[in-house]
């Protein structure tokens, strides 16, 4: 699903607002795979797997795939529903330098949330 997140975050209007600020890369991990998230002027500029072990972004957000599939449904279970739930509860982990992530809080909670908008609906995780 992380795979849809450009193309659905650069339709989104609303999102493409919030972040004109954004400029910066992102590391996503979904599992054992780690994805580099190019964000500029907040418009996902390229999405692809982590190439180099020494390849980051300003912060990391890692979870299971289990974890990410039950984020992106539609309405998710309770802890799974925000990012903050999921940190909070040990579902999920963010590292690094969190200063544009909390200074463009709204922007990346709608980015990483985009998927949800998506006409697919994803398995519940279990």
């Amino acid at each position: 699903m992380i795979e849809t997140l450009q193309e659905i975050a650069n339709d989104d209007v609303t999102l493409l607002r919030w972040g004109k600020l954004v400029t910066c890369k992102v590391l996503i991990g979904v599992g054992d795979v780690d994805f580099i998230v190019s964000i500029e002027k907040g418009r996902v500029d390229s999405l692809r797997k982590r190439a180099l072990p020494l390849e980051s972004g300003v912060f990391a957000i890692r979870a299971s795939e289990v974890v990410w599939n039950e984020y992106w449904q539609k309405l998710p279970k309770r802890n799974y529903h925000d990012l903050f739930s999921m940190f909070s509860s040990g579902l999920a982990t963010i590292d690094g330098d969190l200063t544009i992530f909390m200074q463009n809080l709204i922007y990346f909670k709608l980015l990483f949330a985009a998927p949800r908008n998506c006409l697919r609906e994803l398995p519940s995780a279990k």
